[in-house]
């Protein structure tokens, strides 16, 4: 069956424009408060929650700020019903290239993304 991607791929250009916009608001508006952030660091696996990476993300300066390029696009939607996504895409925050797998799903005020887990390289 074929689902409708134009609202999911809505939210991740949301998504896209608040990490190089360095915008907490706008990444707080489409991630449910609920959600959490998982990458592995020397091998162990590390959780944040999604209030304590805005608060990092609006402290941090933007890399639209800095005039860091902007190369960000989806790889995957993967729809199983019309209420549940499973995106896969690239982004960069230079020095850090990220692969990031962003579980979204239809709640009662649209979509929103509830968990994310990622994994990147460094390139100094």
């Amino acid at each position: 069956m074929t689902y409708d991607r134009s609202s999911v791929e809505a939210v991740v250009n949301h998504y896209f424009d608040g990490l190089y916009e360095g915008s907490a608001e706008k990444l707080g508006a489409i991630f449910h408060p609920t959600a959490d952030l998982r990458w592995l660091e020397n091998g162990e696996l590390k959780v944040l929650s999604v209030p304590d990476w805005l608060d990092r993300v609006a402290k941090r300066p933007s890399a639209k700020a800095e005039g860091k390029p902007r190369n960000d696009f989806v790889m995957t939607i993967d729809r199983s019903d019309e209420n549940t996504a499973f995106i896969k895409v690239k982004c960069q925050l230079p020095p850090r290239y990220f692969t990031d797998y962003l579980v979204a799903m239809k709640l009662a005020d649209g979509w929103r993304i509830v968990s994310k887990s990622y994994r990147y390289d460094l390139v100094e």
